[in-house]
């Protein structure tokens, strides 16, 4: 079986080569390294950063090895993130009635091209209950009211809780998570925003892109915090457009680089990819 380490701590010699080392004391065979160091700067020092990839033996255990490294983790000052890669993260859909995004990662999921554990799928509204069904996705619908908002934020949690998810995508959820809500589920809800942040805000970006005369649409994928739309950045993708391009024709190009930057960062979230760093994200190949 293999597993993924996520580490990091301030740069320093030595650090690659005792971390190679630690493995390979435990009858682990890298298979797969990526390092990066981001530099100092006038507000702080430099700071290492390194994905591992390992094979090793079936007896062995998570658990095991971070004791093990638990030396040299301690030596460099490294916050140590260990996952077997094998695992699929147990995840949570949110959506609201725009199908585009869900139906994209409900594809992707089961034509096996998206490695989660996808538990349940989460709405506001009824619209997707047929093709969850039909694709044997619990689906529970959570209606909001204006009176009731706080405590259907609490039956979500409970819906999350009862299947044990560790990741919340929200694909075009339209309901703002309350501050409580983020903080129980830190940097491990992905949010797609349909601009390349910052730019328009409010309802109806496409006709204020298209009012402005935009040359340049994006979709922007990042973990929510509890300043809106403010968390560090996971995925960005970018589409030219023309004057002759209209409000609709906007739209649909829009809801494709939604699909496709929104399954770009769920895919680099489950594979252990990202990295957060303060406001920023690692995010490796």
């Amino acid at each position: 079986m293999s597993s993924v380490l996520l580490l990091s701590c301030p740069d320093q010699p030595g650090i690659v080569a005792a971390t190679a080392q630690a493995i390979a004391d435990n009858s682990g065979n890298i298979v797969h390294a990526e390092q990066y160091v981001k530099g100092d700067d006038a507000n702080s020092s430099a700071v290492f950063f390194q994905r591992v990839v390992f094979n090793h033996t079936d007896g062995a255990t998570a658990k095991a090895f971070r004791t093990a490294f638990a030396p040299t983790a301690e030596r460099f000052s490294m916050t140590v993130d260990l996952r077997d890669d094998a695992g699929s993260v147990p995840t949570a859909i949110m959506a609201s009635r725009q199908p585009h995004c869900l139906y994209d990662l409900l594809t992707r999921w089961r034509n096996g091209e998206m490695p989660m554990d996808l538990r349940v799928v989460i709405s506001n509204h009824p619209d997707h209950e047929e093709i969850c069904t039909h694709m044997n996705v619990p689906y529970v619908h959570l209606p909001v009211t204006k009176d009731a908002k706080a405590q259907q934020e609490r039956n979500v949690l409970d819906v999350l809780d009862h299947h044990g998810v560790e990741l919340i995508v929200m694909a075009r959820y339209m309901q703002i998570l309350s501050d409580d809500f983020v903080s129980r589920h830190p940097m491990r809800i992905i949010n797609i925003h349909h601009s390349f942040l910052p730019a328009f805000i409010g309802a109806n970006p496409y006709r204020q892109a298209h009012e402005r005369g935009v040359k340049l649409i994006g979709a922007t994928a990042h973990y929510a915090t509890a300043e809106l739309d403010e968390g560090p950045i996971i995925a960005q993708d970018t589409a030219h457009v023309s004057h002759r391009e209209t409000v609709a024709q906007l739209t649909a190009r829009g809801r494709d680089l939604e699909t496709v930057v929104l399954a770009r960062a769920v895919a680099a979230h489950v594979e252990h990819r990202v990295a957060v760093h303060g406001h920023r994200t690692i995010v490796y190949n």
